[in-house]
């Protein structure tokens, strides 16, 4: 069965025993999880965010029956038309399919910290994101934003650079294999998820780990 015709993304789906099916996602700023449940209308429809769920493997000996559904549209009705079709030219992975982030948070603070992380980034083949914060300042774009309203990432190895560990960024990044976590302040929520947190700034730790880095590689 698919889903209600509440829109919102979800990150758990279950059956009830009357066939209804129960929606999970996170509600009032994330602060709590809500489970919907749609009884008075068909067909039950829900959406997923990407990222929240773990691929398979693909499997070719799947089969399954393609219906070739024609409908004549009138035109005439259309409120909107496109006029014209302009795709932006990137180089950059999609930060969901990133083996490694580096993500910077509040406290990197500016265009010149990213660019630290950047050379960082560099450094270990990965990519660079952010919080909510710093897209809202305009230093990424929305496309690297990791969290709630942003994208749900699953690399290998993030980095969480200068983020304190609001609830809306965890819900993004928590499934992380391995979190390094660096922040002054040593009660930031960020540390709650971290598999090894630094307690110190940012912008003394980043550029000593790059230098590191580099000559380890050499």
């Amino acid at each position: 069965r698919i889903g209600t015709g509440l829109t919102a993304d979800c990150t758990g789906l279950d059956i009830s025993e009357d066939g209804d099916l129960l929606m999970t996602r996170p509600a009032f700023g994330g602060n709590l999880m809500a489970t919907i449940i749609c009884k008075e209308h068909r067909p039950q429809m829900s959406t997923v965010r990407p990222g929240v769920m773990r691929a398979k493997a693909a499997d070719p000996t799947r089969k399954g029956k393609v219906e070739d559904v024609k409908i004549n549209f009138d035109k005439s009705k259309f409120r909107v038309r496109i006029l014209e079709t302009i795709k932006e030219q990137k180089n950059m992975i999609d930060i969901t399919e990133a083996k490694v982030l580096v993500s910077g948070g509040r406290g990197v603070g500016t265009a010149e910290g990213f660019q630290t992380l950047r050379e960082l980034a560099d450094v270990l083949g990965a990519e660079v994101s952010a919080s909510r914060a710093m897209v809202d300042a305009g230093i990424l774009a929305h496309e690297r934003q990791v969290g709630q309203t942003g994208k749900t990432v699953r690399p290998d190895l993030y980095f969480a650079m200068g983020i304190s560990g609001a609830i809306q960024h965890l819900a993004g990044m928590e499934e992380s294999d391995f979190i390094i976590a660096v922040n002054k302040d040593k009660f930031a929520p960020i540390f709650n998820v971290a598999d090894v947190g630094i307690v110190c700034d940012v912008h003394k730790v980043v550029p000593i780990l790059t230098e590191k880095l580099k000559t380890m590689k050499k």
